[in-house]
């Protein structure tokens, strides 16, 4: 079992963390808690409604902006638009297993946004990045597999659940490529990543959806999981705590699912660096951005 890893959050007066999602769960935690110790909190919502008002409930300097990862055309306004420094980029914002459908760009919902998304926006934002960037993974990585022959679902039977751990494998993917490049170019910002065990948040308690896979993922949580404040408690390490590029933070208790943050295992897939490589390929394909190259 791993150790947990002891960290506070240091007083961030004059940083800037911009967080996708946060209007809810973990991100509006995460969100809240920075604010909290003095840093400007960018909220990255789809519903601006529902982003000022989860802004209204937090301390410090916060400002909410509209984004929607499931449509490109979004993300690249967003980062058009978006022109200040940033220093903690928080790629927190994600669905689970909803039916099929597709993002505006065509996508798998689940690939296109918790992944496609992210990796457009955090290679157009990372000239401005300073520090570090956050990529919210799951536990549920260890059943994905990145089908480079079906990354859309358009031949295979769609399973929700197999679905979200390809999007959630290839988030892991993502940090272990983004850091490599990093790493090559000398870069100070580093890329790390986290999950937050099994946590009742909205993606298991709004969710309407009756498949199976939906049914049991809500039953089990009702017993098993924890609060969203210590759910985010993994993120708020991986942004925060001295930790080397590449980490992977999650709980420490019993099957990683509930506990303090460290040092989170995982599969062997998710350190493969020749589909890390190749995902990354595909990637720029598919979203037209790529590594910047200053």
């Amino acid at each position: 079992m791993a150790s947990p890893i002891d960290f506070g959050i240091p007083d961030l007066t004059d940083r800037t963390a911009l967080i996708t999602g946060a209007n809810s769960g973990l991100g509006r935690v995460a969100a809240r808690v920075l604010a909290g110790r003095g840093a400007h909190v960018v909220l990255a919502v789809r519903n601006r409604a529902k982003g000022e008002a989860a802004a209204e409930t937090m301390p410090g300097s916060t400002e909410v902006r509209d984004l929607d990862l499931a449509d490109l055309s979004s993300v690249r306004d967003f980062a058009a638009n978006f022109t200040d420094p940033v220093d903690l980029l928080i790629n927190n914002a994600g669905i689970m297993i909803p039916p099929l459908y597709r993002t505006v760009d065509g996508f798998e919902s689940q690939f296109g946004t918790n992944h496609l998304g992210h990796f457009a926006l955090t290679n157009l934002l990372l000239p401005q990045v300073r520090e570090r960037v956050v990529t919210v993974s799951s536990i549920a990585h260890r059943f994905g597999t990145i089908d480079f022959d079906d990354l859309q679902w358009e031949r295979r039977g769609y399973r929700p659940m197999a679905a979200y751990g390809q999007s959630k494998l290839a988030n892991l993917l993502f940090v272990s490529e983004l850091q490599r490049r990093l790493s090559e170019r000398s870069s100070s910002v580093i890329a790390t990543a986290a999950h937050p065990g099994l946590t009742a948040t909205n993606l298991f308690v709004s969710s309407d959806d009756k498949s199976l896979d939906a049914r049991v993922s809500r039953a089990f949580t009702s017993v098993f999981a924890q609060s969203e404040q210590d759910g985010a408690r993994p993120t708020l390490c991986a942004a925060v705590a001295d930790l080397p590029g590449g980490s992977f933070v999650g709980p420490t208790g019993p099957f990683e699912i509930r506990g303090k943050p460290g040092l989170a295992s995982r599969s062997a897939k998710s350190t493969d660096t020749e589909v890390a490589r190749r995902l990354w390929d595909v990637s720029e394909e598919l979203t037209g951005v790529g590594f910047p190259e200053v």
